[in-house]
Protein backbone atom coordinates (compact mmCIF):
# COMPACT_ATOMS: atom_id res chain seq x y z
CA UNK A 1 0.00 0.00 0.00
CA UNK A 2 2.51 2.32 0.53
CA UNK A 3 4.13 1.76 -2.27
CA UNK A 4 0.98 3.13 -4.26
CA UNK A 5 0.76 6.32 -2.18
CA UNK A 6 4.51 6.88 -2.97
CA UNK A 7 4.40 6.68 -7.00
CA UNK A 8 0.88 8.39 -6.46
CA UNK A 9 2.68 11.04 -5.16
CA UNK A 10 6.09 11.08 -7.27
CA UNK A 11 3.14 11.55 -10.31
CA UNK A 12 1.22 14.23 -8.31
CA UNK A 13 4.38 15.81 -7.98
CA UNK A 14 5.41 15.60 -11.97
CA UNK A 15 2.15 17.19 -12.98
CA UNK A 16 2.25 20.25 -10.46
CA UNK A 17 6.36 21.00 -11.51
CA UNK A 18 6.88 24.21 -12.87
CA UNK A 19 7.73 23.62 -16.42
CA UNK A 20 11.03 25.23 -17.72
CA UNK A 21 11.41 26.19 -21.38
CA UNK A 22 14.74 28.22 -21.79
CA UNK A 23 16.98 29.52 -25.15
CA UNK A 24 20.66 30.09 -24.36
CA UNK A 25 23.61 30.97 -26.65
CA UNK A 26 26.94 30.28 -27.00
CA UNK A 27 28.21 33.98 -26.95
CA UNK A 28 26.16 37.32 -27.31
CA UNK A 29 28.56 39.16 -29.44
CA UNK A 30 30.95 37.48 -32.30
CA UNK A 31 32.56 37.91 -35.58
CA UNK A 32 30.73 37.81 -38.70
CA UNK A 33 32.97 34.95 -39.20
CA UNK A 34 32.41 33.11 -35.96
CA UNK A 35 29.30 30.39 -34.81
CA UNK A 36 26.64 30.54 -32.92
CA UNK A 37 25.18 27.51 -30.91
CA UNK A 38 21.70 27.95 -29.65
CA UNK A 39 20.66 25.48 -27.06
CA UNK A 40 16.70 25.15 -26.58
CA UNK A 41 16.33 23.23 -23.16
CA UNK A 42 13.07 21.78 -21.61
CA UNK A 43 12.74 20.14 -17.84
CA UNK A 44 9.67 18.44 -19.54
CA UNK A 45 9.24 15.74 -22.23
CA UNK A 46 7.32 18.58 -24.35
CA UNK A 47 5.78 18.19 -27.30
CA UNK A 48 5.33 19.49 -31.13
CA UNK A 49 8.95 21.44 -30.73
CA UNK A 50 8.55 24.25 -32.94
CA UNK A 51 11.86 26.28 -33.45
CA UNK A 52 12.32 29.91 -34.80
CA UNK A 53 13.30 30.85 -38.28
CA UNK A 54 16.56 31.85 -37.83
CA UNK A 55 16.44 35.52 -39.72
CA UNK A 56 19.89 36.82 -40.65
CA UNK A 57 21.47 33.23 -39.99
CA UNK A 58 22.48 30.18 -41.88
CA UNK A 59 22.00 27.38 -40.36
CA UNK A 60 25.22 25.15 -40.44
CA UNK A 61 23.43 22.13 -38.29
CA UNK A 62 21.15 21.01 -36.38
CA UNK A 63 18.66 19.81 -34.34
CA UNK A 64 20.60 17.92 -32.47
CA UNK A 65 18.64 16.06 -29.22
CA UNK A 66 20.07 15.18 -26.28
CA UNK A 67 17.65 13.70 -23.58
CA UNK A 68 19.13 13.17 -19.81
CA UNK A 69 17.04 11.64 -16.92
CA UNK A 70 18.70 10.71 -13.60
CA UNK A 71 17.25 10.07 -9.99
CA UNK A 72 18.88 11.19 -6.67
CA UNK A 73 17.45 10.60 -2.97
CA UNK A 74 14.03 9.53 -4.34
CA UNK A 75 13.91 12.46 -6.96
CA UNK A 76 13.95 12.48 -10.52
CA UNK A 77 15.21 15.27 -13.02
CA UNK A 78 14.64 15.12 -16.73
CA UNK A 79 16.34 17.45 -19.47
CA UNK A 80 15.51 17.86 -23.07
CA UNK A 81 18.00 20.08 -25.85
CA UNK A 82 17.38 21.05 -29.11
CA UNK A 83 20.88 22.55 -30.21
CA UNK A 84 21.84 24.58 -33.44
CA UNK A 85 24.77 25.61 -34.73
CA UNK A 86 24.64 28.88 -36.71
CA UNK A 87 26.32 31.66 -39.25
CA UNK A 88 25.36 35.21 -39.03
CA UNK A 89 24.46 36.59 -42.78
CA UNK A 90 25.08 40.34 -41.62
CA UNK A 91 26.30 42.78 -39.11
CA UNK A 92 24.26 44.44 -36.60
CA UNK A 93 21.85 43.91 -33.53
CA UNK A 94 19.78 40.15 -34.66
CA UNK A 95 17.41 38.54 -32.74
CA UNK A 96 16.33 34.72 -32.41
CA UNK A 97 13.24 34.69 -32.07
CA UNK A 98 10.70 32.49 -29.64
CA UNK A 99 10.98 28.36 -30.13
CA UNK A 100 7.59 26.93 -28.40
CA UNK A 101 6.89 23.59 -27.29
CA UNK A 102 3.06 21.83 -26.00
CA UNK A 103 2.64 20.15 -22.48
CA UNK A 104 -0.27 19.15 -20.80
CA UNK A 105 -2.04 20.95 -23.35
CA UNK A 106 -0.37 24.36 -22.63
CA UNK A 107 1.91 26.30 -25.09
CA UNK A 108 5.07 27.47 -23.74
CA UNK A 109 7.43 30.10 -25.58
CA UNK A 110 11.32 30.82 -24.61
CA UNK A 111 12.10 34.50 -24.50
CA UNK A 112 13.56 36.04 -27.65
CA UNK A 113 17.78 36.11 -27.84
CA UNK A 114 19.86 39.26 -29.36
CA UNK A 115 23.31 39.16 -30.66
CA UNK A 116 25.68 41.58 -31.51
CA UNK A 117 27.25 40.29 -34.79
CA UNK A 118 30.37 42.45 -35.55
CA UNK A 119 33.44 42.59 -38.28
CA UNK A 120 35.21 39.24 -39.28
CA UNK A 121 38.02 38.01 -36.70
CA UNK A 122 40.80 36.41 -36.47
CA UNK A 123 40.20 33.09 -35.44
CA UNK A 124 42.37 30.91 -33.30
CA UNK A 125 43.20 26.96 -34.01
CA UNK A 126 40.09 24.75 -32.81
CA UNK A 127 40.42 21.25 -32.91
CA UNK A 128 36.93 20.67 -32.26
CA UNK A 129 35.98 22.79 -35.56
CA UNK A 130 34.87 21.25 -38.24
CA UNK A 131 36.64 24.18 -40.70
CA UNK A 132 40.03 24.02 -38.81
CA UNK A 133 41.20 22.01 -41.94
CA UNK A 134 41.03 25.29 -44.52
CA UNK A 135 41.64 27.68 -41.44
CA UNK A 136 45.39 28.09 -43.27
CA UNK A 137 44.49 27.48 -46.92
CA UNK A 138 42.97 30.14 -47.04
CA UNK A 139 43.81 34.37 -46.87
CA UNK A 140 42.05 37.76 -47.86
CA UNK A 141 45.00 40.28 -48.23
CA UNK A 142 44.47 44.08 -48.86
CA UNK A 143 47.64 45.10 -50.15
CA UNK A 144 48.12 49.02 -49.72
CA UNK A 145 51.21 50.69 -51.70
CA UNK A 146 51.34 53.59 -49.09
CA UNK A 147 50.43 54.16 -45.53
CA UNK A 148 51.43 57.83 -44.88
CA UNK A 149 50.59 59.32 -48.12
CA UNK A 150 50.20 63.52 -48.63
CA UNK A 151 46.47 64.73 -49.80
CA UNK A 152 45.57 64.31 -52.79
CA UNK A 153 48.23 61.70 -53.67
CA UNK A 154 47.36 58.57 -55.41
CA UNK A 155 47.47 54.99 -53.30
CA UNK A 156 46.59 51.64 -54.69
CA UNK A 157 44.66 49.03 -52.57
CA UNK A 158 44.81 45.40 -54.10
CA UNK A 159 42.83 42.46 -52.82
CA UNK A 160 44.41 39.35 -52.91
CA UNK A 161 42.99 35.63 -52.39
CA UNK A 162 45.82 33.42 -51.28
CA UNK A 163 44.56 29.57 -50.94
CA UNK A 164 46.72 26.72 -51.05
CA UNK A 165 47.01 24.07 -53.95
CA UNK A 166 45.39 21.34 -52.86
CA UNK A 167 41.81 22.74 -52.16
CA UNK A 168 39.23 24.12 -55.05
CA UNK A 169 37.30 27.19 -55.01
CA UNK A 170 33.73 26.61 -56.04
CA UNK A 171 31.91 29.85 -55.25
CA UNK A 172 32.52 32.70 -53.41
CA UNK A 173 30.18 35.67 -52.27
CA UNK A 174 30.65 39.55 -51.06
CA UNK A 175 29.85 40.16 -47.57
CA UNK A 176 31.15 43.32 -47.09
CA UNK A 177 32.36 45.69 -49.53
CA UNK A 178 35.09 47.92 -48.38
CA UNK A 179 34.17 51.50 -48.13
CA UNK A 180 36.65 54.49 -48.53
CA UNK A 181 35.17 57.16 -46.76
CA UNK A 182 36.67 60.84 -47.55
CA UNK A 183 38.89 59.19 -50.16
CA UNK A 184 38.25 59.98 -53.99
CA UNK A 185 37.98 56.08 -55.68
CA UNK A 186 38.04 54.60 -58.63
CA UNK A 187 38.05 50.64 -59.62
CA UNK A 188 40.08 48.83 -62.08
CA UNK A 189 38.00 46.66 -64.26
CA UNK A 190 39.44 43.01 -63.97
CA UNK A 191 38.25 41.45 -66.95
CA UNK A 192 38.79 37.81 -65.30
CA UNK A 193 40.14 36.35 -62.74
CA UNK A 194 43.78 34.61 -63.29
CA UNK A 195 45.11 32.11 -60.74
CA UNK A 196 49.05 32.95 -59.66
CA UNK A 197 51.72 31.25 -58.07
CA UNK A 198 52.92 33.19 -55.33
CA UNK A 199 53.81 33.13 -51.75
CA UNK A 200 52.25 34.15 -48.19
CA UNK A 201 54.16 34.46 -44.88
CA UNK A 202 56.78 32.41 -46.76
CA UNK A 203 54.53 29.50 -48.31
CA UNK A 204 53.79 28.88 -51.48
CA UNK A 205 50.35 29.38 -52.15
CA UNK A 206 48.01 30.31 -55.49
CA UNK A 207 46.34 33.47 -55.95
CA UNK A 208 43.64 35.68 -57.60
CA UNK A 209 43.59 39.51 -57.92
CA UNK A 210 40.09 40.65 -56.52
CA UNK A 211 40.22 43.98 -57.11
CA UNK A 212 42.17 46.88 -57.35
CA UNK A 213 41.47 50.67 -56.22
CA UNK A 214 42.86 53.66 -57.07
CA UNK A 215 42.66 56.29 -54.37
CA UNK A 216 42.90 60.00 -53.37
CA UNK A 217 43.07 61.07 -49.64
CA UNK A 218 40.52 63.96 -49.45
CA UNK A 219 41.33 64.92 -45.46
CA UNK A 220 44.20 64.52 -43.63
CA UNK A 221 44.27 62.82 -40.78
CA UNK A 222 43.95 58.87 -39.83
CA UNK A 223 41.36 57.51 -42.57
CA UNK A 224 40.15 54.42 -42.09
CA UNK A 225 39.22 51.40 -45.18
CA UNK A 226 36.89 49.42 -44.44
CA UNK A 227 37.46 45.51 -45.05
CA UNK A 228 36.01 43.53 -47.67
CA UNK A 229 34.53 40.10 -46.50
CA UNK A 230 33.82 36.94 -48.70
CA UNK A 231 31.85 33.60 -47.84
CA UNK A 232 34.07 31.02 -50.11
CA UNK A 233 33.13 27.77 -50.71
CA UNK A 234 35.54 24.89 -51.23
CA UNK A 235 36.76 21.68 -51.86
CA UNK A 236 38.87 19.57 -49.49
CA UNK A 237 40.60 16.49 -49.79
CA UNK A 238 40.13 13.35 -47.32
CA UNK A 239 41.71 10.73 -46.13
CA UNK A 240 39.55 8.48 -48.13
CA UNK A 241 39.56 7.36 -52.00
CA UNK A 242 36.63 6.31 -53.93
CA UNK A 243 36.91 2.62 -55.88
CA UNK A 244 39.20 4.28 -58.83
CA UNK A 245 42.44 4.85 -55.87
CA UNK A 246 41.06 8.56 -56.31
CA UNK A 247 40.94 11.03 -53.64
CA UNK A 248 37.71 12.12 -51.95
CA UNK A 249 36.66 15.74 -51.52
CA UNK A 250 34.43 17.11 -48.83
CA UNK A 251 32.56 20.38 -49.51
CA UNK A 252 33.08 23.31 -46.89
CA UNK A 253 32.90 27.05 -46.62
CA UNK A 254 35.07 29.95 -44.97
CA UNK A 255 34.23 33.41 -44.47
CA UNK A 256 37.40 35.58 -44.75
CA UNK A 257 38.57 39.52 -44.44
CA UNK A 258 41.04 41.67 -45.91
CA UNK A 259 40.60 43.70 -42.43
CA UNK A 260 40.48 47.37 -41.92
CA UNK A 261 43.56 49.48 -43.00
CA UNK A 262 44.40 52.95 -41.25
CA UNK A 263 45.98 55.56 -43.64
CA UNK A 264 47.83 58.45 -42.27
CA UNK A 265 47.70 61.49 -44.16
CA UNK A 266 49.70 64.17 -44.02
CA UNK A 267 48.67 68.02 -44.92
CA UNK A 268 50.73 69.47 -47.28
CA UNK A 269 52.98 71.98 -46.36
CA UNK A 270 51.95 75.38 -45.50
CA UNK A 271 55.42 76.78 -45.83
CA UNK A 272 55.64 78.17 -49.53
CA UNK A 273 52.05 77.50 -50.71
CA UNK A 274 50.92 79.83 -53.52
CA UNK A 275 48.12 82.10 -53.01
CA UNK A 276 46.46 80.97 -56.30
CA UNK A 277 46.58 77.06 -55.20
CA UNK A 278 43.70 74.79 -55.76
CA UNK A 279 44.73 71.63 -55.06
CA UNK A 280 46.63 70.30 -58.12
CA UNK A 281 49.34 67.56 -56.86
CA UNK A 282 51.30 65.79 -59.30
CA UNK A 283 53.46 66.55 -61.80
CA UNK A 284 51.88 68.89 -64.40
CA UNK A 285 52.45 70.79 -67.56
CA UNK A 286 50.38 74.35 -68.17
CA UNK A 287 49.75 75.90 -71.62
CA UNK A 288 47.80 78.90 -72.53
CA UNK A 289 47.01 78.50 -76.44
CA UNK A 290 45.04 80.64 -78.67
CA UNK A 291 43.46 79.26 -81.63
CA UNK A 292 44.55 82.95 -83.46
CA UNK A 293 46.19 86.16 -82.48
CA UNK A 294 44.87 88.35 -85.54
CA UNK A 295 41.15 89.36 -86.20
CA UNK A 296 38.77 90.70 -88.28
CA UNK A 297 35.53 92.47 -87.49
CA UNK A 298 32.75 89.57 -86.67
CA UNK A 299 35.11 87.08 -85.74
CA UNK A 300 35.92 85.17 -83.13
CA UNK A 301 38.93 83.05 -81.73
CA UNK A 302 39.04 79.72 -78.85
CA UNK A 303 41.62 80.53 -76.12
CA UNK A 304 42.18 76.88 -74.60
CA UNK A 305 43.37 76.84 -70.95
CA UNK A 306 45.03 73.40 -70.35
CA UNK A 307 46.56 71.37 -68.00
CA UNK A 308 48.30 67.98 -68.66
CA UNK A 309 50.46 65.32 -66.86
CA UNK A 310 50.04 62.90 -64.13
CA UNK A 311 48.17 63.42 -60.80
CA UNK A 312 44.89 64.42 -59.28
CA UNK A 313 43.53 66.60 -62.43
CA UNK A 314 39.69 65.46 -61.88
CA UNK A 315 40.17 67.11 -57.86
CA UNK A 316 41.00 70.68 -58.75
CA UNK A 317 39.92 73.78 -60.49
CA UNK A 318 41.68 75.45 -63.64
CA UNK A 319 42.43 79.27 -63.57
CA UNK A 320 40.26 81.81 -65.19
CA UNK A 321 41.94 84.43 -67.66
CA UNK A 322 41.67 88.08 -67.14
CA UNK A 323 40.59 89.82 -70.16
CA UNK A 324 40.01 93.50 -71.12
CA UNK A 325 36.23 94.04 -71.50
CA UNK A 326 36.68 94.87 -75.10
CA UNK A 327 36.82 91.60 -75.51
CA UNK A 328 33.62 89.94 -75.15
CA UNK A 329 34.41 86.60 -72.90
CA UNK A 330 31.45 83.42 -72.81
CA UNK A 331 31.58 80.74 -70.56
CA UNK A 332 34.10 77.86 -71.03
CA UNK A 333 33.34 74.45 -72.50
CA UNK A 334 35.24 71.91 -70.27
CA UNK A 335 36.99 69.07 -71.54
CA UNK A 336 38.67 66.01 -70.41
CA UNK A 337 40.74 63.04 -71.69
CA UNK A 338 42.16 60.96 -68.47
CA UNK A 339 42.97 57.84 -67.72
CA UNK A 340 43.02 56.26 -64.19
CA UNK A 341 45.64 53.10 -64.31
CA UNK A 342 47.03 51.61 -61.17
CA UNK A 343 49.29 54.45 -60.83
CA UNK A 344 46.74 56.85 -60.64
CA UNK A 345 45.86 59.50 -63.03
CA UNK A 346 47.15 61.19 -66.08
CA UNK A 347 45.91 62.89 -68.90
CA UNK A 348 44.65 66.30 -69.76
CA UNK A 349 41.72 68.47 -68.45
CA UNK A 350 40.94 71.59 -70.78
CA UNK A 351 38.75 74.77 -70.38
CA UNK A 352 38.24 76.68 -73.70
CA UNK A 353 36.88 79.93 -73.83
CA UNK A 354 35.20 81.92 -76.97
CA UNK A 355 36.22 85.51 -77.50
CA UNK A 356 34.75 87.91 -79.78
CA UNK A 357 35.91 91.39 -80.05
CA UNK A 358 34.12 94.44 -79.46
CA UNK A 359 36.44 97.28 -81.21
CA UNK A 360 39.49 97.84 -83.57
CA UNK A 361 42.97 97.74 -81.56
CA UNK A 362 45.56 95.83 -79.96
CA UNK A 363 44.72 93.69 -76.71
CA UNK A 364 46.90 92.29 -74.25
CA UNK A 365 45.83 88.88 -72.30
CA UNK A 366 48.02 88.75 -69.07
CA UNK A 367 50.39 85.98 -68.36
CA UNK A 368 48.18 83.32 -66.21
CA UNK A 369 49.77 81.27 -63.59
CA UNK A 370 49.28 77.66 -62.58
CA UNK A 371 51.00 76.34 -59.01
CA UNK A 372 51.12 72.32 -58.31
CA UNK A 373 52.81 70.26 -55.45
CA UNK A 374 55.61 68.25 -57.13
CA UNK A 375 55.47 64.73 -55.60
CA UNK A 376 59.05 64.31 -57.26
CA UNK A 377 60.53 66.85 -55.35
CA UNK A 378 58.05 67.12 -52.09
CA UNK A 379 57.57 71.05 -53.12
CA UNK A 380 55.63 73.53 -54.78
CA UNK A 381 56.17 75.10 -58.52
CA UNK A 382 54.56 77.87 -60.37
CA UNK A 383 54.16 77.41 -64.20
CA UNK A 384 53.58 81.22 -65.85
CA UNK A 385 51.93 81.11 -69.25
CA UNK A 386 53.46 83.93 -71.99
CA UNK A 387 51.39 87.05 -72.24
CA UNK A 388 49.00 87.10 -75.81
CA UNK A 389 48.59 89.84 -78.02
CA UNK A 390 45.39 90.13 -79.97
CA UNK A 391 45.34 92.32 -83.17
CA UNK A 392 41.67 93.36 -84.37
CA UNK A 393 42.42 95.09 -87.64
CA UNK A 394 38.66 96.54 -88.25
CA UNK A 395 35.66 97.75 -86.93
CA UNK A 396 34.48 100.21 -84.87
CA UNK A 397 36.92 102.66 -83.02
CA UNK A 398 37.12 102.30 -78.96
CA UNK A 399 35.51 105.31 -77.13
CA UNK A 400 38.95 105.59 -75.73
CA UNK A 401 41.08 104.80 -78.34
CA UNK A 402 44.33 106.29 -77.25
CA UNK A 403 44.31 102.61 -74.60
CA UNK A 404 42.95 99.71 -76.31
CA UNK A 405 43.32 97.85 -72.78
CA UNK A 406 41.76 100.03 -70.17
CA UNK A 407 38.43 98.91 -69.22
CA UNK A 408 35.12 98.88 -71.05
CA UNK A 409 33.03 100.19 -68.23
CA UNK A 410 34.97 103.64 -67.15
CA UNK A 411 34.52 104.12 -70.71
CA UNK A 412 30.70 103.64 -70.65
CA UNK A 413 30.44 105.50 -67.71
CA UNK A 414 32.23 108.50 -69.49
CA UNK A 415 30.56 108.11 -72.26
CA UNK A 416 27.05 108.18 -70.15
CA UNK A 417 28.29 111.36 -68.28
CA UNK A 418 28.77 113.11 -71.28
CA UNK A 419 25.73 112.74 -72.85
CA UNK A 420 23.78 113.37 -69.81
CA UNK A 421 25.38 117.08 -69.56
CA UNK A 422 22.31 118.38 -72.14
CA UNK A 423 18.61 117.55 -71.94
CA UNK A 424 16.02 118.22 -74.25
CA UNK A 425 13.44 120.38 -73.32
CA UNK A 426 9.64 119.43 -73.25
CA UNK A 427 7.46 120.69 -75.43
CA UNK A 428 4.59 119.12 -74.63
CA UNK A 429 2.63 119.63 -71.55
CA UNK A 430 0.40 117.30 -69.77
CA UNK A 431 -2.77 119.52 -67.71
CA UNK A 432 -5.20 118.18 -65.76
CA UNK A 433 -8.75 119.55 -64.93
CA UNK A 434 -8.54 121.31 -61.00
CA UNK A 435 -12.18 121.19 -60.81
CA UNK A 436 -13.37 117.18 -61.39
CA UNK A 437 -16.88 115.38 -61.23
CA UNK A 438 -18.01 114.36 -57.85
CA UNK A 439 -16.97 110.69 -57.26
CA UNK A 440 -20.59 110.57 -54.86
CA UNK A 441 -23.63 109.60 -57.77
CA UNK A 442 -21.24 108.37 -60.42
CA UNK A 443 -20.87 105.53 -62.90
CA UNK A 444 -17.98 104.51 -61.34
CA UNK A 445 -19.20 105.04 -57.84
CA UNK A 446 -22.36 102.02 -58.52
CA UNK A 447 -19.92 99.61 -60.32
CA UNK A 448 -17.70 99.45 -57.33
CA UNK A 449 -20.98 99.45 -55.55
CA UNK A 450 -22.18 96.38 -57.14
CA UNK A 451 -19.25 94.58 -57.25
CA UNK A 452 -19.19 92.43 -53.92
CA UNK A 453 -22.77 91.29 -54.98
CA UNK A 454 -21.38 90.18 -58.36
CA UNK A 455 -18.24 87.87 -56.54
CA UNK A 456 -20.52 86.16 -54.41
CA UNK A 457 -21.36 83.53 -56.83
CA UNK A 458 -17.35 82.77 -57.58
CA UNK A 459 -16.69 83.48 -53.64
CA UNK A 460 -18.90 80.85 -52.89
CA UNK A 461 -17.33 78.23 -55.75
CA UNK A 462 -13.74 79.27 -54.72
CA UNK A 463 -14.52 78.15 -51.17
CA UNK A 464 -16.21 74.56 -52.16
CA UNK A 465 -12.96 74.05 -54.44
CA UNK A 466 -10.50 74.84 -51.31
CA UNK A 467 -12.50 72.56 -49.07
CA UNK A 468 -12.36 69.91 -51.64
CA UNK A 469 -8.33 70.61 -51.91
CA UNK A 470 -7.94 70.61 -48.04
CA UNK A 471 -9.77 67.21 -48.03
CA UNK A 472 -7.69 65.90 -50.47
CA UNK A 473 -4.59 64.67 -47.87
CA UNK A 474 -2.77 62.29 -50.18
CA UNK A 475 -2.94 64.86 -53.17
CA UNK A 476 -1.99 67.71 -51.30
CA UNK A 477 1.42 65.96 -50.51
CA UNK A 478 1.93 65.46 -53.69
CA UNK A 479 1.59 68.64 -54.57
CA UNK A 480 3.70 70.03 -51.61
CA UNK A 481 6.01 67.65 -52.90
CA UNK A 482 6.17 68.71 -56.23
CA UNK A 483 6.19 71.97 -55.53
CA UNK A 484 9.19 71.31 -53.31
CA UNK A 485 11.15 69.89 -56.02
CA UNK A 486 10.71 72.66 -57.91
CA UNK A 487 11.90 75.22 -54.94
CA UNK A 488 14.97 73.09 -54.31
CA UNK A 489 15.84 73.00 -58.10
CA UNK A 490 15.45 77.15 -58.11
CA UNK A 491 17.74 76.77 -54.87
CA UNK A 492 20.12 74.45 -56.25
CA UNK A 493 20.61 77.20 -59.74
CA UNK A 494 20.92 80.10 -57.20
CA UNK A 495 23.71 78.17 -55.21
CA UNK A 496 25.74 77.47 -58.61
CA UNK A 497 29.50 77.70 -57.50
CA UNK A 498 28.59 76.49 -53.74
CA UNK A 499 29.42 73.35 -53.96
CA UNK A 500 27.75 71.66 -50.65
CA UNK A 501 24.74 73.81 -50.43
CA UNK A 502 24.22 73.48 -54.50
CA UNK A 503 24.10 69.67 -54.25
CA UNK A 504 22.19 69.37 -50.92
CA UNK A 505 19.56 71.58 -53.00
CA UNK A 506 19.53 69.50 -55.89
CA UNK A 507 19.37 66.42 -54.46
CA UNK A 508 16.11 67.09 -52.15
CA UNK A 509 15.01 68.38 -55.23
CA UNK A 510 15.50 64.72 -56.93
CA UNK A 511 14.01 63.06 -53.70
CA UNK A 512 10.83 65.56 -53.62
CA UNK A 513 10.05 64.78 -57.25
CA UNK A 514 10.06 60.85 -56.88
CA UNK A 515 8.00 61.55 -53.71
CA UNK A 516 5.77 63.41 -56.19
CA UNK A 517 5.65 61.26 -59.32
CA UNK A 518 6.25 57.53 -57.62
CA UNK A 519 3.79 58.15 -54.43
CA UNK A 520 7.30 56.67 -51.98
CA UNK A 521 9.03 57.92 -48.72
CA UNK A 522 12.70 58.59 -48.45
CA UNK A 523 13.27 55.94 -46.54
CA UNK A 524 12.25 53.49 -49.48
CA UNK A 525 14.65 55.43 -51.87
CA UNK A 526 17.51 53.29 -52.55
CA UNK A 527 19.12 52.89 -55.82
CA UNK A 528 17.35 49.64 -56.52
CA UNK A 529 14.07 50.59 -55.40
CA UNK A 530 14.42 53.75 -57.55
CA UNK A 531 14.82 51.79 -60.42
CA UNK A 532 12.25 49.22 -59.72
CA UNK A 533 9.61 51.72 -59.10
CA UNK A 534 10.48 54.07 -62.34
CA UNK A 535 10.59 50.92 -64.60
CA UNK A 536 7.04 49.94 -63.15
CA UNK A 537 5.85 53.22 -64.64
CA UNK A 538 6.93 53.05 -68.06
CA UNK A 539 10.50 55.17 -67.58
CA UNK A 540 12.75 54.06 -69.91
CA UNK A 541 16.27 52.70 -69.34
CA UNK A 542 18.62 55.25 -70.62
CA UNK A 543 16.34 57.85 -68.10
CA UNK A 544 16.76 55.47 -65.30
CA UNK A 545 20.56 55.84 -65.31
CA UNK A 546 20.83 59.25 -66.24
CA UNK A 547 18.78 59.74 -62.97
CA UNK A 548 20.71 57.25 -60.76
CA UNK A 549 23.48 58.83 -62.14
CA UNK A 550 22.83 62.38 -61.05
CA UNK A 551 22.21 60.50 -57.35
CA UNK A 552 25.68 59.13 -57.16
CA UNK A 553 26.94 62.47 -58.54
CA UNK A 554 25.62 64.60 -55.64
CA UNK A 555 27.08 61.41 -53.04
CA UNK A 556 30.58 61.91 -54.69
CA UNK A 557 30.84 65.60 -54.26
CA UNK A 558 30.87 65.51 -50.49
CA UNK A 559 33.84 64.14 -50.91
CA UNK A 560 35.63 65.83 -53.96
CA UNK A 561 35.54 68.83 -55.12
CA UNK A 562 33.83 69.79 -58.20
CA UNK A 563 34.02 72.59 -60.83
CA UNK A 564 31.54 74.73 -61.55
CA UNK A 565 31.27 73.84 -64.99
CA UNK A 566 30.55 70.43 -63.72
CA UNK A 567 27.90 71.59 -61.50
CA UNK A 568 26.18 73.50 -64.20
CA UNK A 569 26.43 70.32 -65.93
CA UNK A 570 24.86 68.15 -63.18
CA UNK A 571 22.40 70.95 -62.78
CA UNK A 572 21.67 70.39 -66.42
CA UNK A 573 21.18 66.87 -66.51
CA UNK A 574 18.98 67.08 -63.26
CA UNK A 575 16.52 69.45 -65.02
CA UNK A 576 16.69 67.15 -68.79
CA UNK A 577 16.17 64.20 -66.42
CA UNK A 578 13.05 65.25 -64.89
CA UNK A 579 11.73 66.67 -67.80
CA UNK A 580 11.86 63.60 -69.37
CA UNK A 581 10.28 61.56 -66.71
CA UNK A 582 7.48 63.76 -66.44
CA UNK A 583 6.60 62.85 -69.97
CA UNK A 584 7.02 59.15 -69.61
CA UNK A 585 6.00 58.26 -66.15
CA UNK A 586 2.30 56.87 -66.66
Amino acid sequence: MKRYILIFLISLQGLYAQVQFDAKASKTSLGLNERLRIDFTMNVDGDNFVPPSFEGFRLLAGPSQQVSQSWVNGKSSFNKTYSYYLLPLQKGNLTIKQASIEYNGQVYKTTPITVKVTDAVEQPRDPNDNSVSINDALHLVAEVSKTNPYLNEPITVVYKLYFSHNIGITNWRELDKPKYNDFWSQNIDIKQLVAEEGTYNGERFRFVVLRKTVLYPQKAGKLEIEPLSLDIDVELPTNRRNIFGQVMLTKDHKRVSAGSKIINVKPLPENGKPSDFSGAVGKFDFKVTPSKTTLKNGESMDLEVSVSGTGNLKLFSLPKPNVPTALEMYEPVYSENVNTPLSGMNGKIADKYTIIPQFKGNYTIKPMQFSYFDLGTYSYKTITSNEITINVTDGPTSPNAGNSNQDNASVEKKTVSAQDQFKFIHLKTKLSQINKEDFFGSTMYYVLLGIPFLLIPFIILFKKKKEAIDGDVIGNKLRMNNKLAKKYLSEAKKQLGNKEPFYVALEKSLHNFLKAKLKIETSEMSKERIKEFLADKKAQPETINKFIQITENCELARYAPFSDVAMQNDFDKAAEVISELEKQIS
